[in-house]
């Protein structure tokens, strides 16, 4: 019973994340949906084209990218505790391609294989860090995640909510 209340809590905090990563990376938090169909590029080579500012790498946005999916691979890890690595980095890479793909289709956004390999990377740490914490805290582990990712939840849909009110 206890296993299946943080089960369900794991999965509406994803869903959570889900929606504002959908947000953030196609929509790029914006609500003009006007803009569908106007910008198409793609980037095939590594660290090239986009992340490219004044001649120099944008370190910010790989490391934005990374950062963004890190919960992604811990979500992952929480559901799917008896699956391998491979398994669980997987649908991190998946999503990341369909986000990529997405943004080309819908000529939302550059599509750029460093985006994949930063967000996959972001996946990657979710997933080792979910497997440290379940070496530091055993059985706590799910209870202390899911209390942290409610709380941060909490702070940044609030943030979200100010910042489409500060843009009206």
């Amino acid at each position: 019973m206890k296993r299946q209340r943080e089960q369900n809590i794991t999965k509406v905090l994803l869903a959570v994340y889900c929606f504002v990563l959908v947000w953030i990376i196609l929509f790029k938090m914006n609500m003009d949906f006007s803009v569908i169909g106007y910008y198409r590029n793609i980037n095939l080579i590594p660290f090239k084209g986009s992340v490219i500012t004044n001649g120099r790498i944008s370190t910010a946005e790989i490391m934005l990218n990374v950062l963004i999916f890190v919960p992604f691979g811990v979500y992952i890890s929480m559901l799917k505790e008896d699956w391998n690595f491979i398994c669980k980095a997987a649908p991190v890479f998946c999503t990341s391609l369909s986000f990529e793909v997405l943004q080309y289709v819908l000529g939302i956004g550059a599509t750029d294989i460093t985006d994949l390999l930063g967000n996959t990377l972001g996946g990657i740490i979710g997933i080792l860090l979910f497997g440290l914490l379940s070496k530091l805290l055993k059985e706590n582990t799910i209870k202390f995640i899911n209390i942290t990712a409610t709380i941060g939840t909490v702070l940044i849909m609030g943030l979200l909510i100010l910042l489409i009110v500060a843009n009206r």
